[in-house]
């Protein structure tokens, strides 16, 4: 019944904010992109927070204080389907992400990642995943950060992590700013048994890799060394 209940106020909820997206959509028409950028944030957040809420997912964050300031990619394990509402919800505001060509085809979500300044790879087509990564590394570059999934997908394996891409890292290397890991812990559990269930899920931000530490490295050393800090915090605090 909680998974009827959820997916049913996914859509009601996503109707109820086409005012708000209309009113982001004039905002951005006049230039007002300050104001745009807000109402786009606090409804956001909102609208995570209460995906969240309703499916009873109680989220422990810990290691805010490792958030610098200014330009930074935010790289996460990614576990299930809650994983996104979980960090729009907890960072300390919603910030785009590296997100599948494929999510552009859902109505009403594609529109609120525009705004988001996702950027959307489509890893068939290698020009294509050139010009995304440049498009990502402009976007951090003006002090709009970005969440990466060096995953690729869903890891459908728990608290396991699949390979890290080192692909996935090109876009922090050419903005030239920190990398910040992002453990995940449990956050498979609220679809575990293909019905969702209320759980508690730990995020733990963890202290910042500055590119001098990194700016020598190939992608796929900094993929394996960013790797190797989340699975330490998976087992340190499972």
């Amino acid at each position: 019944m909680r998974t009827i209940i959820w997916f049913f106020y996914f859509w009601i909820i996503l109707f109820r904010y086409f005012p708000v997206l209309y009113r982001i959509k004039k905002l951005d028409r006049e230039g007002r992109g300050e104001e745009r950028d807000q109402l786009m944030e606090r409804s956001v957040s909102a609208w995570a927070h209460s995906l969240l809420r309703v499916a009873g997912v109680q989220v422990e964050v810990s290691g805010i204080e490792n958030i610098p300031t200014g330009p930074v990619v935010f790289v996460s394990n990614h576990q299930g389907n809650f994983d996104i509402p979980i960090l729009l919800a907890h960072l300390d505001r919603p910030h785009g992400f590296v997100a599948k060509i494929e999510t552009q085809k859902i109505p009403f979500i594609r529109s609120w990642m525009k705004y988001l300044r996702c950027v959307f790879l489509d890893r068939s087509n290698p020009r294509q995943a050139m010009s995304a990564i440049g498009q990502a590394a402009h976007t951090i570059q003006e002090g709009k950060p970005i969440i990466l999934f060096p995953e690729g997908t869903r890891s459908r394996m728990g608290n396991q992590l699949l390979p890290f891409k080192g692909g996935t890292f090109k876009s922090a290397v050419r903005a030239k700013c920190p990398i910040v890991p992002c453990a995940l812990i449990d956050s498979y559990k609220p679809f575990d048994e293909k019905s969702i269930a209320p759980v508690t899920v730990k995020l733990i931000y963890l202290p910042p890799i500055c590119y001098e530490e990194y700016k020598q490295l190939k992608t796929p050393e900094i993929a394996d060394i960013v790797k190797t800090k989340i699975e330490e915090a998976i087992r340190q605090y499972s």
